[in-house]
Protein backbone atom coordinates (compact mmCIF):
# COMPACT_ATOMS: atom_id res chain seq x y z
CA UNK A 1 0.00 0.00 0.00
CA UNK A 2 0.78 3.41 -1.05
CA UNK A 3 0.83 4.79 2.56
CA UNK A 4 2.57 1.48 4.20
CA UNK A 5 5.01 2.71 7.02
CA UNK A 6 8.71 1.53 6.46
CA UNK A 7 9.66 2.80 10.19
CA UNK A 8 7.76 5.18 12.90
CA UNK A 9 10.47 8.42 12.34
CA UNK A 10 9.70 11.85 14.71
CA UNK A 11 9.78 14.15 11.97
CA UNK A 12 10.19 17.20 14.25
CA UNK A 13 13.18 15.16 16.70
CA UNK A 14 14.81 14.17 13.34
CA UNK A 15 14.81 18.05 12.03
CA UNK A 16 16.36 18.92 15.26
CA UNK A 17 18.82 16.72 15.48
CA UNK A 18 20.66 17.53 12.11
CA UNK A 19 19.89 21.39 12.78
CA UNK A 20 22.38 20.60 15.56
CA UNK A 21 25.15 18.82 13.53
CA UNK A 22 25.27 21.51 11.05
CA UNK A 23 27.65 23.51 12.01
CA UNK A 24 30.18 20.62 12.20
CA UNK A 25 27.91 18.32 9.90
CA UNK A 26 31.23 18.83 6.93
CA UNK A 27 33.80 17.62 8.94
CA UNK A 28 32.30 14.38 9.65
CA UNK A 29 30.82 13.74 6.12
CA UNK A 30 33.35 11.83 3.73
CA UNK A 31 31.42 9.46 3.09
CA UNK A 32 28.24 11.30 2.16
CA UNK A 33 30.37 13.83 0.23
CA UNK A 34 32.13 10.55 -1.78
CA UNK A 35 28.56 9.17 -2.57
CA UNK A 36 27.32 12.51 -3.61
CA UNK A 37 29.97 13.15 -6.00
CA UNK A 38 29.56 9.91 -7.28
CA UNK A 39 26.13 10.29 -8.03
CA UNK A 40 27.16 13.91 -9.26
CA UNK A 41 29.04 12.10 -11.79
CA UNK A 42 26.18 10.08 -13.22
CA UNK A 43 24.00 12.86 -13.58
CA UNK A 44 23.56 14.37 -17.31
CA UNK A 45 24.49 17.80 -18.04
CA UNK A 46 22.13 20.39 -18.71
CA UNK A 47 23.67 23.23 -19.96
CA UNK A 48 21.91 26.64 -19.27
CA UNK A 49 22.16 28.90 -22.33
CA UNK A 50 19.37 27.09 -24.42
CA UNK A 51 16.97 30.02 -24.28
CA UNK A 52 14.85 27.68 -21.93
CA UNK A 53 14.40 27.45 -18.51
CA UNK A 54 15.54 24.06 -16.57
CA UNK A 55 14.17 23.68 -12.86
CA UNK A 56 16.19 21.63 -10.59
CA UNK A 57 15.77 20.38 -7.16
CA UNK A 58 18.30 19.05 -4.44
CA UNK A 59 16.22 17.27 -2.37
CA UNK A 60 17.55 16.62 1.37
CA UNK A 61 19.79 19.74 0.73
CA UNK A 62 21.52 19.59 3.63
CA UNK A 63 24.47 22.44 4.38
CA UNK A 64 24.22 22.77 0.83
CA UNK A 65 27.68 21.36 -0.21
CA UNK A 66 26.40 20.33 -3.67
CA UNK A 67 24.57 23.07 -4.78
CA UNK A 68 27.20 25.10 -6.43
CA UNK A 69 27.75 22.27 -8.91
CA UNK A 70 24.12 21.22 -9.36
CA UNK A 71 23.26 25.40 -10.35
CA UNK A 72 25.63 24.84 -13.30
CA UNK A 73 22.96 22.49 -14.53
CA UNK A 74 20.07 24.60 -14.58
CA UNK A 75 18.69 27.88 -14.53
CA UNK A 76 16.09 27.48 -11.53
CA UNK A 77 18.09 25.70 -8.63
CA UNK A 78 15.43 25.04 -5.24
CA UNK A 79 17.37 23.20 -2.29
CA UNK A 80 14.94 21.31 0.10
CA UNK A 81 16.00 20.43 3.50
CA UNK A 82 13.68 19.22 6.54
CA UNK A 83 15.91 20.85 8.91
CA UNK A 84 15.96 24.74 9.52
CA UNK A 85 19.22 24.58 10.66
CA UNK A 86 20.95 22.87 7.43
CA UNK A 87 19.33 25.46 5.50
CA UNK A 88 21.11 28.23 7.09
CA UNK A 89 24.11 26.62 6.69
CA UNK A 90 22.91 26.04 2.98
CA UNK A 91 22.37 29.59 2.45
CA UNK A 92 26.67 30.71 2.94
CA UNK A 93 27.36 28.64 -0.21
CA UNK A 94 26.23 31.76 -1.91
CA UNK A 95 25.24 29.13 -4.88
CA UNK A 96 21.78 31.30 -5.77
CA UNK A 97 19.62 28.49 -4.75
CA UNK A 98 16.25 29.48 -3.42
CA UNK A 99 15.93 26.92 -0.62
CA UNK A 100 13.11 25.76 1.70
CA UNK A 101 12.07 23.50 4.57
CA UNK A 102 9.75 21.06 3.58
CA UNK A 103 9.46 17.22 3.85
CA UNK A 104 10.19 14.75 1.11
CA UNK A 105 7.02 13.33 2.21
CA UNK A 106 4.65 16.10 1.13
CA UNK A 107 6.57 18.25 -1.32
CA UNK A 108 5.52 22.12 -1.05
CA UNK A 109 5.78 22.71 -5.01
CA UNK A 110 3.34 22.23 -7.97
CA UNK A 111 2.81 19.10 -10.07
CA UNK A 112 5.42 19.27 -12.89
CA UNK A 113 7.84 21.44 -11.62
CA UNK A 114 11.02 19.98 -12.23
CA UNK A 115 13.16 18.72 -14.95
CA UNK A 116 15.56 16.59 -12.63
CA UNK A 117 15.85 16.17 -9.00
CA UNK A 118 19.36 15.04 -6.91
CA UNK A 119 19.27 13.48 -3.82
CA UNK A 120 22.15 11.99 -2.30
CA UNK A 121 21.39 10.31 0.86
CA UNK A 122 18.15 11.73 1.97
CA UNK A 123 15.45 9.01 1.29
CA UNK A 124 16.19 6.60 3.51
CA UNK A 125 15.55 8.67 6.24
CA UNK A 126 11.14 8.53 4.93
CA UNK A 127 8.57 7.00 6.87
CA UNK A 128 6.72 6.05 4.01
CA UNK A 129 9.13 5.68 1.51
CA UNK A 130 6.95 5.34 -1.28
CA UNK A 131 4.51 8.42 -0.77
CA UNK A 132 7.84 10.05 -1.04
CA UNK A 133 8.48 8.52 -4.73
CA UNK A 134 4.99 9.05 -5.50
CA UNK A 135 5.98 13.04 -4.57
CA UNK A 136 9.28 12.90 -6.48
CA UNK A 137 6.58 11.60 -9.58
CA UNK A 138 3.95 14.04 -8.94
CA UNK A 139 6.36 17.22 -9.33
CA UNK A 140 8.85 16.40 -12.20
CA UNK A 141 7.94 17.01 -15.47
CA UNK A 142 7.30 14.53 -18.03
CA UNK A 143 10.50 13.18 -19.06
CA UNK A 144 12.20 14.72 -15.89
CA UNK A 145 14.46 12.37 -14.36
CA UNK A 146 15.45 11.67 -10.76
CA UNK A 147 19.11 10.63 -9.48
CA UNK A 148 19.19 9.88 -6.00
CA UNK A 149 21.39 7.32 -3.09
CA UNK A 150 19.92 5.46 -0.49
CA UNK A 151 20.96 3.45 2.32
CA UNK A 152 20.08 -0.15 2.03
CA UNK A 153 19.51 -2.75 4.64
CA UNK A 154 23.25 -4.07 5.21
CA UNK A 155 24.53 -0.94 5.94
CA UNK A 156 27.17 -0.81 9.22
CA UNK A 157 26.27 -4.81 10.00
CA UNK A 158 29.32 -4.41 11.40
CA UNK A 159 28.63 -1.85 14.27
CA UNK A 160 24.90 -3.54 14.13
CA UNK A 161 26.85 -7.19 15.04
CA UNK A 162 28.43 -5.43 17.56
CA UNK A 163 25.63 -4.47 19.32
CA UNK A 164 24.08 -7.07 19.87
CA UNK A 165 26.90 -9.36 21.77
CA UNK A 166 26.41 -6.45 24.11
CA UNK A 167 22.63 -6.35 24.78
CA UNK A 168 21.17 -7.91 21.78
CA UNK A 169 19.59 -4.98 20.46
CA UNK A 170 21.02 -3.58 16.98
CA UNK A 171 21.63 -0.06 18.17
CA UNK A 172 21.62 0.79 14.11
CA UNK A 173 19.01 2.44 12.20
CA UNK A 174 17.17 -0.01 9.95
CA UNK A 175 16.97 1.08 6.02
CA UNK A 176 15.02 -0.80 3.21
CA UNK A 177 16.66 -3.98 1.61
CA UNK A 178 16.53 -3.68 -2.36
CA UNK A 179 13.58 -5.63 -2.82
CA UNK A 180 11.75 -3.60 -0.46
CA UNK A 181 13.44 0.05 -2.26
CA UNK A 182 12.15 -1.45 -5.82
CA UNK A 183 8.67 -1.97 -4.35
CA UNK A 184 8.48 1.70 -3.07
CA UNK A 185 9.42 2.64 -6.31
CA UNK A 186 6.80 0.93 -8.73
CA UNK A 187 4.26 2.19 -5.38
CA UNK A 188 5.29 5.65 -6.78
CA UNK A 189 4.59 5.40 -10.14
CA UNK A 190 7.87 4.59 -11.21
CA UNK A 191 8.87 2.30 -13.72
CA UNK A 192 12.52 0.45 -15.26
CA UNK A 193 13.87 1.95 -12.36
CA UNK A 194 18.36 1.73 -13.28
CA UNK A 195 19.72 0.50 -9.65
CA UNK A 196 22.99 0.08 -8.77
CA UNK A 197 23.75 -1.44 -5.43
CA UNK A 198 27.10 -0.87 -4.21
CA UNK A 199 29.17 -1.84 -1.14
CA UNK A 200 31.04 1.51 -0.03
CA UNK A 201 33.95 0.49 2.83
CA UNK A 202 35.67 3.01 5.54
CA UNK A 203 38.32 2.16 8.04
CA UNK A 204 38.84 3.55 11.26
CA UNK A 205 41.75 3.22 13.97
CA UNK A 206 39.72 3.26 16.85
CA UNK A 207 35.72 2.85 17.23
CA UNK A 208 35.45 6.50 18.33
CA UNK A 209 35.63 7.86 15.18
CA UNK A 210 33.31 6.04 13.78
CA UNK A 211 31.02 6.81 16.51
CA UNK A 212 32.12 10.28 16.33
CA UNK A 213 30.85 10.64 12.31
CA UNK A 214 28.01 9.18 12.94
CA UNK A 215 26.90 11.72 16.23
CA UNK A 216 28.65 14.76 14.31
CA UNK A 217 26.08 14.19 11.27
CA UNK A 218 22.93 13.92 13.34
CA UNK A 219 22.88 10.66 11.86
CA UNK A 220 21.97 8.72 15.85
CA UNK A 221 19.53 6.36 15.83
CA UNK A 222 15.88 7.16 15.12
CA UNK A 223 14.28 3.62 15.49
CA UNK A 224 13.24 2.64 18.89
CA UNK A 225 15.23 0.03 20.66
CA UNK A 226 15.21 -0.85 24.38
CA UNK A 227 18.07 -0.77 26.74
CA UNK A 228 19.98 -2.76 29.54
CA UNK A 229 21.30 -1.66 32.97
CA UNK A 230 24.70 -1.21 31.91
CA UNK A 231 26.09 2.29 31.80
CA UNK A 232 27.09 4.00 28.96
CA UNK A 233 31.09 3.44 29.96
CA UNK A 234 30.17 -0.28 30.34
CA UNK A 235 28.11 -0.32 27.47
CA UNK A 236 30.92 1.50 25.26
CA UNK A 237 33.99 -0.39 26.28
CA UNK A 238 31.66 -3.93 25.86
CA UNK A 239 31.02 -2.71 22.14
CA UNK A 240 35.01 -1.84 21.38
CA UNK A 241 35.55 -5.29 22.53
CA UNK A 242 32.75 -6.86 20.41
CA UNK A 243 33.99 -4.46 16.89
CA UNK A 244 37.74 -5.48 17.63
CA UNK A 245 36.58 -8.64 15.34
CA UNK A 246 36.01 -6.36 12.54
CA UNK A 247 39.86 -4.86 12.50
CA UNK A 248 40.87 -5.60 9.01
CA UNK A 249 44.80 -6.66 8.15
CA UNK A 250 45.66 -3.01 7.77
CA UNK A 251 45.11 -2.46 11.20
CA UNK A 252 41.77 -0.77 10.27
CA UNK A 253 38.36 -1.42 11.74
CA UNK A 254 35.59 -1.91 8.90
CA UNK A 255 32.61 0.02 8.54
CA UNK A 256 30.73 -0.99 5.52
CA UNK A 257 27.68 1.19 4.12
CA UNK A 258 25.16 -0.99 1.72
CA UNK A 259 24.45 2.00 -1.27
CA UNK A 260 21.84 2.08 -4.14
CA UNK A 261 22.80 4.65 -6.94
CA UNK A 262 19.27 5.13 -8.46
CA UNK A 263 18.43 6.60 -11.78
CA UNK A 264 14.39 7.14 -12.78
CA UNK A 265 12.74 8.84 -15.53
CA UNK A 266 8.99 10.18 -15.69
CA UNK A 267 6.75 8.41 -17.74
Amino acid sequence: MLHERFQAVDKAQLARRFGAAARHYDAHARFQQEVGQALLERMPDRQIGTGLTVSGLDLGCGTGFFLPALAGRCSELTGLDLAPGMLAQAALRGSGARLLCGDAEQLPFADETFDWVFSSLALQWCERPAQAFAELHRVLKPGGRLLFSTLLAESLWQLREAWRTVDECDHVNRFLSLPQLQHAIAAGGFAAPALESLIWSLGYPELNGLLRDLKGIGASQVNDERHTGLSSRQRLQRLSQAYEAHRQPDGLLAASYQVCLGQLIRR
